[in-house]
């Protein structure tokens, strides 16, 4: 069946390929089966023996009439029949030329926009050679279309940028070119793709020039490099600058100190205390302008170290009570004791950040206190620091602008009260990096107040805090004092621990109280007056059984001058510490004596202390220091802590020094090395002598870095080269007798 209807279909193409032959054939076939028909009949009817009847003929001539007439009928109904097709047809094709010619049309429209695209588009077979090209590639070439098709035609490669493959595998890279019009970069997307079906794939490039972006970012790169050099040749000019000013700075505060030791007139030590007090703003200023380019070349780095919340915010108070007592105005601390006793974080900038706004409180009070108050944040973890002043206050328009660098409320603060406009822009972006907030709200004549927000997890070995609260539960307690910051904030922690709290601010009214009730203390400010104190002190004696409390001023002439009182049964220096408050409400009232003693010593110099305790058993110090002055302040320095120092000017006489020290059997207690000296540095001389300790297995010296350097990576490049510590310049006198304390107690516990 398959055979016949290949050859019916073979015929019928035949037939429509040839329809002359095929009109031919036909007729002679009509003709033949015609003229046979007629010739048989009109032979057959005049034999003789034909049989013919005329009859029969007519009904066989009128059967093939009908038959005739039918067989015309038909091939008319066959006709309309075609007809109607060939009209179905006729409009089909129309509608396939319709259809055609929007495809050309489209095909033209797509060719054209391929043509005048100004993307580089060009198709390569298997082989590599060109099958299309559009007119810009043909353009970038240089070469006409006919010449490029069917050729292996490359573009000369200059430069080969990087290359990616995308998921569906199409490869993208940047090549640089040669062309007319000049090297070009030109970003290629290459893909295959299928033309025909039933043809090989082709490997379609489209190509964008992109030399105005590559050189934009390469530019920008370029910008970036000198932008980084520049910042490197910034922190070393800012480095070398530090060094230099911190240096004869170094000679400046630490003599003017030695000086203010000595006897001297009122007039000089007026002079040699506006010397000091100089030098120190001096090194305030370079502590600013340093933090200020650490944190704008991004170089600040943050520690995540337990240490104690409640001795940080005390101490910030403690450091700044002599300022504040100075322009005669209070401070005071409060931390709230729901808070962890140890937190995570960095302390060392946070006390920057509270020193610095506390600074500033006290800097723009001219009457009243500032109050350092904490408190748990409003997020987990979070921890609130209010830094509150009845200074002169910020106007609202200017509450923006003062975190800004360089910038103050308004000009007439800026002369009036000095300042480079740096502390609160440095603050708040310590506070950023450390993941808080800084808030502000002013009333300007009423005072300001700086919230600081800080996440401060809590230590794992810290629960809450770690003071023994007293329990003052039903007991009444009276506080003698003027209306000011301290005095809220005491009444304040005496009513957390349960007492009744009464604060008055005239003695002759706390008289008229004291028979009212059984007072468990009363606690008697020393500014009311030192026979005010004493008088009221004595007042109470029947009413106050337990104890009395006199608060007085840091000043040891003071207290030395009631001390003789036998009414007064204990002391309490401002600012208060919690700590000592609570001990003095908890200790029995035999004890009283000696809680005077214990806060008379507490009151004591410490620095005299350390020095004659120090000085009992004195260290042979080493000190490699190429400036003369410093060289003379640190003997100077030495040897009132009762030690000998002695002093070389270069790394290699250090060197020399130590190693015939070493070789004599007495070697030294401790070296202090100057880091930049000629010639040999203090980094190196380190390393060698941690060099010949090792060859030698003997028991290493310990060494510090006498450093004007505060970069950390000048710390690092110490501790690497093996010292043990390091001393910042301008030295601070307590910083170096504590470092001599320790290692004079560790000689002496080795002893």
């Amino acid at each position: 069946m398959a055979r016949i209807r290949w050859i019916k279909f073979r015929i019928r193409r035949f037939a429509r390929r040839h329809p002359w032959i095929t009109f031919s054939v036909r007729s002679f076939m009509v003709f033949s089966a015609t003229f046979g028909g007629a010739y048989g009949f009109i032979v057959g009817s005049r034999a003789e023996n034909s049989g013919y009847d005329p009859n029969a003929f007519a009904i066989g001539a009128s059967f093939l009439f009908a038959l005739a007439c039918l067989g015309l009928a038909m091939q008319s109904m066959r006709l309309r029949f075609l007809h109607r097709r060939l009209r179905k047809i006729a409009m089909h094709n129309e509608a396939l030329v319709d259809r055609n010619w929007e495809l050309k049309e489209a095909e033209e429209r797509a060719r054209s926009l391929f043509e005048s695209q100004g993307d580089l588009i060009v198709l390569r077979d298997a082989e590599g050679r060109i099958t299309f090209a559009n007119d810009a590639f043909c353009e970038l070439a240089g070469k006409p279309r006919d010449v490029l098709i069917n050729s292996p035609f490359q573009l000369t490669i200059l430069e080969q940028g990087d290359s990616a493959i995308e998921p569906n595998g199409t490869r993208i890279h940047d090549q640089k070119i040669a062309t007319s019009l000049g090297p070009r970069w030109v970003a290629w997307r290459e893909g295959l793709v299928r033309v025909d079906a039933g043809a090989p794939a082709e490997t379609q490039c489209v190509g964008r020039d992109v030399t105005d972006r590559t050189e934009t970012e390469r530019a920008l790169g370029q910008a970036r490099d000198q932008a980084d050099a520049a910042n490197r040749a910034k922190s070393r000019f800012l480095a070398m600058a530090s060094h230099e000013i911190r240096t004869p700075l170094n000679g400046i505060i630490g003599m003017s100190g030695l000086l203010l030791d000595t006897a001297l007139t009122g007039e000089q030590m007026t002079y040699a205390k506006a010397v000091k007090t100089s030098g120190d703003a001096l090194l305030a200023l370079i502590e600013e302008l340093l933090d200020y380019s650490k944190i704008e070349a991004g170089k600040i780095d943050l520690e995540h170290r337990p240490f104690a919340l409640h001795a940080l915010i005390e101490d910030i108070t403690e450091l700044l009570a002599p300022r504040a007592q100075a322009r005669k105005l209070e401070i005071a601390a409060y931390v709230d004791e729901s808070l962890p006793a140890h937190v995570i974080g960095d302390a060392a900038r946070l006390r920057q950040v509270l020193l610095n706004l506390a600074g500033n409180a006290i800097k723009f009070t001219e009457k009243g206190g500032v109050a350092l108050i904490v408190e748990p944040g409003i997020w987990p973890n979070e921890i609130s620091f209010f830094v509150r002043d009845t200074g002169i206050g910020i106007a609202p328009e200017a509450k923006e602008r003062i975190f800004r660098e360089f910038e103050q409320a308004n000009d007439k603060i800026a002369r009036n009260y000095g300042g480079t406009g740096l502390g609160l822009s440095i603050s708040e972006r310590i506070v950023r990096r450390m993941g808080g907030r800084i808030n502000l709200e002013s009333t300007p004549g009423a005072g300001s107040t700086f919230e600081v927000s800080i996440p401060l997890p809590s230590a794992s070995r810290g629960g809450r805090q770690e003071l023994e609260s007293p329990d003052l539960a039903g007991k009444s307690i009276m506080l003698v004092a003027p209306q000011t910051v301290e005095a809220s904030l005491i009444a304040r922690r005496l009513g957390h621990w349960g007492g009744q709290t009464c604060v008055v601010s005239d003695t002759a009214v706390a008289q008229a109280l004291l028979p009212e009730r059984t007072w468990q203390a009363v606690l008697l400010d020393h500014a009311l007056g030192a026979e005010e104190v004493e008088a009221l002190a004595e007042a109470a004696k029947p009413y106050a059984v337990q104890r009395i409390v006199m608060f007085t001023p840091a000043s040891r002439h003071e207290i030395r001058s009631v001390s003789t009182a036998s009414s007064l049964t204990g002391y309490l220096v401002k600012p208060l510490r919690t700590a000592s408050l609570a001990a003095r409400l908890i200790a029995e009232e035999t004890a009283a004596p000696e809680i005077a003693a214990s806060a008379m010593v507490e009151l004591s110099d410490e620095t005299e202390l350390k020095a004659n305790d120090i000085a009992t058993r004195g260290l042979s110090v080493l000190v490699a220091e190429d400036n003369e002055i410093n060289a003379l302040l640190m003997r100077s320095l030495l040897t009132r802590l009762g030690h000998q120092a002695v002093i070389t000017t270069g790394g290699e006489e250090a060197l020399e020094s130590w190693l015939s020290a070493k070789s004599a059997g007495a070697p030294y207690d401790l070296v202090l090395m100057d880091i930049q000296m000629p010639g040999l540095d203090g980094i190196e001389t380190t390393r060698r002598i941690r060099a010949r300790e090792a060859d030698s297995a003997s028991r290493p010296t310990p060494i510090l870095a006498l450093t004007a350097n505060t970069l950390v990576e000048d710390r690092y490049a110490c501790f690497e080269a093996g010292m043990n510590g390091f001393l910042i310049k301008p030295l601070d006198r307590e910083k170096l007798a504590d470092a001599l304390a320790g290692l004079a107690a560790a000689k002496h516990v080795a002893a």
